[in-house]
């Protein structure tokens, strides 16, 4: 989360780690204008970092020969592990991220070793992580304030903005936040329902802290809980089935499914059980999948399934009028 000290302390990073730089650079690549950079570069020099301002066109900005803040050292599986998390970091929603994820790629490619630093390099150009698309956000400073709360266990009050029901003031206790498929989701005690309660971030608007505090209960797993109240929420028929799919193939498919359900390794494949509120749904989902399957039960969806594949036989089967074949 990016406040105005992180992102003087990214000029000097990027300073330090690529020399001179123009202020349209800088403003660039933390997402500020030309006059912020000049109250950042300001700010240095009131804490005594010496830097030098060069006018004209190839003007720009660097700190004085020999100035070096002390070094960090990683290992090369760590500059690995940080390059990657900041490429994910990127798509992750956190309002302002742009200054600190610049800050730690510049501290990064400052202190490695030259083998290191290029491979720090080719990793941000050449790898990409691609995370499911996340939903607009009502409240920039949502995801900053809940995280701040869920650390310091601090009651926070919002308005929720449900699409059945007008907005509605809330006051929660953040007992964890969870990132999935997408949409980011804070998980704690609502104090209008007086019961646990998930809520989407991008539902959320005006959060802010308020004087009271809470106590987390011991061991709670907010991607647990989240688990279990989505598939709380509207299904309502119980569906099982075999999905026949070899050991090695089925761990990146439990990743991917679309919903939400519980997994086990059985003879023949995977045995899923999950909810739905749409036979005819479910049954175009699973005429997609590249194998075979075997649905334990209800009845209703294998109905669903068969119309499903009297609907493409008769496709195959029909003559269309629009046919150019002749005789």
């Amino acid at each position: 989360m990016a406040g105005p000290t992180t992102r003087v302390l990214a000029v000097l990073e990027l300073l330090q780690a690529n020399g001179q730089m123009g202020g349209a650079e800088l403003a660039e690549r933390l997402g500020v204008d030309r006059r912020t950079i000049r109250r950042y570069i300001t700010a240095l020099e009131d804490i005594g970092v010496p830097i030098v301002t060069e006018q004209g066109r190839y003007g720009g900005y660097r700190l004085v020969a020999g100035f070096k803040l002390p070094p960090m050292m990683f290992t090369e599986e760590e500059t690995f592990a940080v390059s990657l998390g900041l490429l994910a970091a990127s798509q992750l929603g956190l309002t302002n991220a742009a200054p600190a994820i610049a800050s730690v790629q510049a501290k990064l490619e400052r202190v490695m070793p030259a083998n290191l630093k290029s491979r720090v390099r080719g990793i941000s150009e050449t790898t990409q992580v691609i995370l499911p698309r996340r939903e607009p956000s009502r409240d920039d400073r949502a995801l900053e304030t809940l995280t701040k709360a869920t650390e310091t266990m601090r009651t926070v009050g919002l308005t929720y903005h449900s699409p059945q029901h007008d907005p509605v003031k809330r006051q929660i206790d953040p007992y964890g936040l969870v990132f999935q498929q997408g949409r980011w989701y804070a998980v704690g005690f609502c104090h209008l329902r007086g019961a646990m309660r998930s809520f989407r971030l991008d539902r959320i608007s005006g959060v802010h802290l308020l004087s009271g505090t809470f106590i987390r209960p011991t061991r709670f797993d907010a991607a647990d809980f989240l688990s279990e109240s989505l598939m709380s929420w509207g299904p309502t028929h119980e569906v099982s089935l075999v999905l026949h799919i070899d050991h090695a193939a089925s761990t990146g498919f439990e990743n991917q499914f679309f919903c939400t359900g519980q997994f086990e390794q059985v003879e023949g494949g995977l045995l899923l059980h999950t909810r739905t509120d749409s036979f005819e749904w479910f049954a175009y989902w699973l005429a997609q999948l590249p194998f075979q399957f075997t649905i334990l039960k209800p009845d209703g969806l294998k109905e669903a399934l068969r119309e499903h594949a009297n609907h493409l036989l008769a496709s195959c089967e029909s003559a269309s009028p629009y046919s150019t074949d002749t005789p």
